[in-house]
């Protein structure tokens, strides 16, 4: 991954090959800091203020500094990258509160235009980290080099009970008629601030929302299905391991959701 732009509380924008974080810092040691990923487009953050909400919250149960200048960071960062469409990170560490910008991931459109398919991996989620976006993200990965072995893009993680929680980096989501269904947090994913986005988005365009702890089975019986996240926003899903949802084609409520998500 490629650097655009780097801005470091208390230095502004830096050189994006200096050093930011000391060798001692505990997020290198620990993995303990919290961080969240925002889209940018038209040079603008996508849902800023809901995303340093949620830092905010991260850093407080993790026992972080507040991020307090995490705004004008990520809206420096994202101005002295100068492209019209980025990834914005935000990291608060215990040393360092950092904004990074890169590029979009390579081949996203034509990944959205084929769908993408899910392998199950079961997983426990961590109660004390609920609601918490931290880096510590070693499992997750982990489930998706699983997945990836078995010939899928990612994975689906599956918690007690043959629970539906999410992808290893997105929400999940599914269509019967006219109803969407998605994982609450009592199911014990992380409500993505995408996938708050959406809640709203959908109601608006004439579904209704049902969110729960669902199993797999109503999953893989669904017409369609789709993943949500602040990069891919709206991806659909076509397989789930080895099978087809609906007809194996991106659905018409994932893209009319992507459309709806892009003009907001």
């Amino acid at each position: 991954m490629r650097l655009l732009a780097v801005a470091v509380e208390g230095r502004g924008v830096v050189d994006p090959a200096e050093p930011v974080f000391p060798a001692t810092d505990e997020a290198l040691l620990r993995g303990s800091a919290a961080f969240e990923t925002i889209r940018v487009r038209a040079r603008q953050p996508v849902l800023l203020d809901e995303h340093v909400a949620r830092l905010e919250r991260s850093a407080a149960a993790l026992r972080l500094p507040e991020p307090r200048d995490a705004t004008r960071l990520a809206v420096q960062a994202a101005a002295a990258a100068g492209v019209d469409e980025a990834v914005l990170r935000l990291y608060r560490t215990e040393a360092a509160l950092v904004a990074t910008v890169a590029a979009l991931p390579a081949g996203l459109e034509a990944l959205r235009a084929r769908g993408i398919a899910l392998a199950s991996v079961r997983g426990l989620p961590t109660e004390l980290l609920a609601g918490v976006k931290a880096t510590s993200y070693a499992f997750n990965f982990a489930a998706r080099a699983h997945a990836e072995r078995a010939g899928a893009d990612d994975a689906l993680l599956v918690g007690p009970g043959d629970a539906v929680l999410e992808a290893t980096t997105a929400n999940v989501w599914w269509r019967e008629g006219d109803v969407l269904s998605t994982p609450s947090a009592a199911a014990g994913v992380l409500p993505g601030v995408t996938r708050a986005a959406l809640v709203t988005l959908a109601r608006d365009l004439g579904y209704r929302v049902r969110q729960g702890v669902f199993t797999t089975g109503l999953l893989a019986r669904a017409e369609e299905a789709f993943t949500s996240s602040a990069v891919r926003e709206v991806l659909p899903v076509v397989m789930l391991d080895r099978r087809p949802i609906g007809d194996g084609r991106p659905g018409d409520a994932a893209r009319r959701l992507q459309a709806t998500l892009e003009d907001a």
